[in-house]
């Protein structure tokens, strides 16, 4: 079985990982769990120990990926050793994680990661305001045969939209999206991809309910919502 070492440095969870990731290292994900459960969101794995990934090793480490973008988290690996470097880059797995040469590079690109978030965070809460709605909207997955499911729009921004339904779909699903703001606007049909899901514990009044980012929106489409959304704000609303 995979040995694993828990340390923390500064505020990241760094696991230490010691032999072979295969069929028997179902205890990595385990342990990516307690650490988000446990206020870790920041996760480093280890590799400088480990010598063999095979293919049900790749399986092990996608659904650990997984579970951690689903939780807001973050993980990226250092000393990966370059055959493991190779096998990761042809099953595409180099695009989903960060792997840093060093462990104190990697410490310090988290802390570098959430400057940036939040500079981003910034500037959209700066120039799209939102605004509290209570009006249907319609959506299913992107090129998919299969019907359009219907929810309530919480909120609307220049940006996106929170929706609540009973219909939920997985992280970064892309979907396609039919709202009727106004008679004036018509029926706008956009693309939007799920950028985060509702927790119960934090907000219970949007629960079930999925955070929808505006995917390649058309600068016109954008400029009726922006517009929408300022004209229905109440004067001095800051939102």
């Amino acid at each position: 079985m995979l040995e694993i070492a828990f340390r923390r440095v500064e505020s990241v969870a760094v696991l230490d990982l010691t032999g072979n990731i295969n069929i028997d290292s179902a205890n990595l994900i385990e342990k990516i769990g307690w650490c988000l459960e446990n206020g870790y969101p920041d996760i480093l794995c280890n590799f400088e120990n480990i010598n063999l990934v095979d293919y049900a090793g790749l399986s092990v480490l996608a659904i650990a990926f997984k579970n951690v973008e689903n939780h807001k988290g973050r993980i990226k690996l250092s000393g990966v050793a370059g055959h493991i470097k190779n096998i990761f880059s042809l099953m595409c797995l180099d695009r989903i994680v960060e792997m840093c040469d060093e462990e104190k590079q990697a410490v310090s690109s988290f802390k570098e990661d959430q400057i940036i978030s939040e500079i981003k965070k910034k500037k959209l809460r700066r120039r799209f305001r939102r605004l509290p709605l209570d009006i249907k909207v319609e959506f299913k997955a992107k090129d998919k045969n299969e019907e359009f499911s219907r929810g309530k729009v919480a909120n609307l921004s220049g940006v996106g939209l929170l929706v609540v339904a009973d219909k939920l779909y997985p992280l970064n699903e892309m979907l396609e999206v039919k709202l009727l703001l106004s008679q004036k606007t018509g029926v706008l049909e956009i693309q939007a991809k799920v950028a985060w899901l509702v927790r119960m514990e934090l907000q219970p009044q949007f629960y079930p309910g999925m955070g929808l980012e505006f995917y390649q929106l058309e600068p016109s489409l954008q400029k009726k919502i922006v517009e929408f959304v300022e004209r229905n704000l109440p004067s001095g609303c800051n939102i």
